[in-house]
């Protein structure tokens, strides 16, 4: 095993693997501060923390537009290799403090970028096709250890497979409930717009986005298949980006699977490029195999720690972050908080009169930031004198179509819970009935046309 990780490979499919990630932490970057994105989600009156990270410091709006500026420079720093470790480090550290300011803002693509950017920390991808190299020739290695890329495979591979497994659901798979209710809302787009509000275009499409997450990552592993495997990666992606509105996701995806590719593809690319000189890399230590061994340990089991809870995660949300759940699921809800003190005084406060409209979407269906929200509203009432109150929670929300239901025990008072990971009995069950299936829709659908 440690002979075929510290294998030498070509190091040019990663020195482009290094361009594509700087350049698209820039561009991404650059995006936020051209389309005003900035203020949208980051200037806000509370801030929704992560669980253990309610320390992360508040740098101000300025200082939220200073983290961007800084990540687009350095994310060009990274694609070009210049003064690669400091700016890679720097990167990551940025980037991982934008995500920590708000649990709101949490998407998959970032959580990968952030992983990705972990591990670019440790890799020394400078060494190849870089600035680094013009200034300091001694650098240049045309070879790196296969772990490398196995790492990186790993990682990328992980995305595909998990938001491949929280497909396999009858919600998704016998009734395309979710992908029904997103392709309705795409019916004006032309060509293919009219096909979209069919049931039937619903199942195909979730039945092909099942079986092509669980499989393409191995269909990428091996030689044979990978040509038509990267294909398939080109136009799922292209057809998501056009269909729904997931951002930069496509793009991170399409140019990450191309680690599965061997290591000398630019150079065979190229045709001009000289065949890189083999030579010898230390092999891996123990405790870098250690090290490789617990990443991969703990990349599997974050994902796999929802099935630890009982019922459905796309409804009490246990598990949810940080598993790869990619547009698994439709929700929505409503929440208004209940203030009662003992003198019996009541108020109704809603979630509006201290959150935007993003963080308010967002606490609407996730159970540990309704707890969070209401505690500060408790402690609030409590710190202008008319406490002691107690905080109880009227919800309801819908999941993947189905009837609107209360979400939190409305008779629990907030303010007596501690948000832990252990099972919250306060969250309510998901309203038993299944949602329509597609051909439940279709027959529906033929009754509305009917003369």
């Amino acid at each position: 095993m440690t002979e075929w990780l510290s294998a030498p490979r070509d190091a040019a499919a990663l020195a482009v693997f290094r361009m594509a990630f700087g350049g698209l932490v820039s561009v991404s970057a650059s995006r936020f501060l051209a389309y005003g994105w900035v203020e949208t989600l980051f200037d806000t009156r509370v801030r929704l923390h992560y669980w253990g990270f309610g320390w992360v410091p508040w740098p101000g709006l300025q200082g939220v537009y200073a983290l961007f500026i800084a990540l687009a420079v350095l994310g060009a720093l990274v694609a070009v290799g210049l003064f690669y470790r400091v700016a890679i480090v720097l990167l990551f550290v940025l980037f991982a403090w934008l995500q920590l300011l708000d649990v709101s803002t949490y998407l998959n693509h970032y959580y990968l970028v952030t992983l990705l950017a972990g591990l670019l920390c440790f890799l020394p991808l400078h060494r190849y096709w870089s600035l680094d190299v013009v200034r300091r020739p001694s650098l240049r290695s045309e070879t790196f250890p296969f772990w490398y890329t196995a790492l990186l495979r790993f990682q990328v591979g992980t995305v595909y497979f998990f938001a491949g497994l929280a497909k396999f659901q009858s919600d998704w798979l016998l009734h395309g409930s979710a992908l029904h209710l997103w392709l309705s809302a795409r019916t004006s787009l032309p060509v293919v717009g009219p096909w979209l509000a069919a049931p039937e275009t619903a199942l195909f499409m979730a039945w092909a986005g099942f079986l092509f997450d669980t499989s393409v990552p191995f269909l990428l592993l091996w030689r044979r298949t990978r040509p038509i495997a990267y294909l398939a990666v080109v136009v799922f992606h292209t057809a998501t980006r056009v269909l729904f509105p997931i951002g930069m996701f496509p793009f991170i995806m399409t140019l990450s699977a191309l680690v599965f590719f061997d290591s000398d593809w630019p150079r065979r690319w190229l045709r001009s490029a000289a065949p890189a000189k083999p030579l010898e890399v230390p092999r891996v230590s123990r405790g870098v195999g250690w090290a490789l061994g617990a990443w991969c340990v703990v990349q599997l089991a974050l994902p796999l720690r929802a099935h630890l809870y009982e019922g459905d995660v796309s409804w009490h949300e246990q598990g949810m972050r940080f598993s790869w759940r990619v547009m698994t699921r439709e929700k929505n809800g409503s929440v208004t908080y209940v203030v009662r003190n003992e003198a019996g005084r009541e108020w109704h406060v809603s979630p509006r009169e201290y959150l935007t409209r993003v963080q308010e979407r967002e606490l609407a269906v996730q159970p540990d930031l309704i707890l969070q929200l209401g505690q500060r509203i408790g402690a609030e009432w409590n710190a202008r004198g008319d406490g002691p109150v107690r905080v109880t929670v009227d919800t309801l929300a819908s999941l993947n179509g189905r009837r609107a239901t209360p979400l939190i025990d409305p008779a629990v008072d907030l303010m007596t819970l501690t948000d832990t990971f252990a099972a919250k009995s306060w969250i309510l069950p998901v309203h038993a009935g299944p949602p329509l299936s597609a051909s439940e829709k279709l027959a529906q659908a033929r009754r509305v046309q009917a003369p």
